[in-house]
């Protein structure tokens, strides 16, 4: 089944996921730099939330590079990541309405946590149609990044409910970590083709 299909239809919700998250946010109600504070948070957790979208639509397109096929169970996968990615305007709104909330910060943390497991999943059907010594499977190895975000986002879901301000440094340090596309990919691309 050819791969072509399945990343022009995520890219094309990712597009609509960035495009709603720009249609949240509202014109400030003044002129003058008073007007911004109150908009602040709204757009902090956009800029973030972008971020982040911006770094599953990098490192989702590195990964089907390195993919030479797939099957039904990577195309449900994928569409599970991007449930979960779908879900990043509903919780940026919130979280930006509500930034020093307990719950706001939590959820964001949960849906963050669910889309980093979606593409683990993802990662992990490539891997077992294209098999143990695949290109994907060589570059990613035993996924020490991947598995270290998961913890942080655990331990940033349970610091919400102590000071917020926690779980949001935590988002941003994950956010930090995958910041640059996984160079283990690049980097196998780029041997197999040179």
């Amino acid at each position: 089944m050819p791969k072509g299909r399945l990343e022009a239809f995520s890219d094309g919700v990712i597009a609509i996921i960035l495009t709603l998250m720009a249609l949240e946010m509202k014109v400030p109600r003044g002129n003058d730099l008073e007007a911004l504070k109150p908009v602040l948070p709204v757009f902090l957790s956009y800029v973030l939330s972008f971020l982040y979208i911006g770094i599953y639509w990098n490192n989702h397109h590195h990964m089907l590079h390195a993919t030479r096929q797939i099957n039904g169970v990577i195309m449900w996968a994928n569409l599970h990541l991007l449930f979960w990615l779908s879900l990043v305007p509903v919780a940026t709104g919130w979280i930006g309405e509500h930034s020093s909330a307990p719950l706001p910060t939590a959820a964001y943390g949960v849906l963050l946590f669910m889309a980093a497991i979606a593409y683990t999943l993802l990662k992990l059907a490539i891997v077992a149609l294209n098999g143990g010594e695949s290109l994907l499977a060589r570059a990613v190895g035993d996924d020490l990044k991947g598995k270290i975000s998961l913890m942080l986002y655990a331990a940033a879901i349970g610091a919400a409910f102590v000071r917020p301000w926690i779980s949001d440094a935590l988002y941003v340090l994950v956010a930090l970590i995958w910041f640059v596309p996984d160079p283990r990919i690049e980097k196998a691309v780029a041997s197999k083709t040179g």
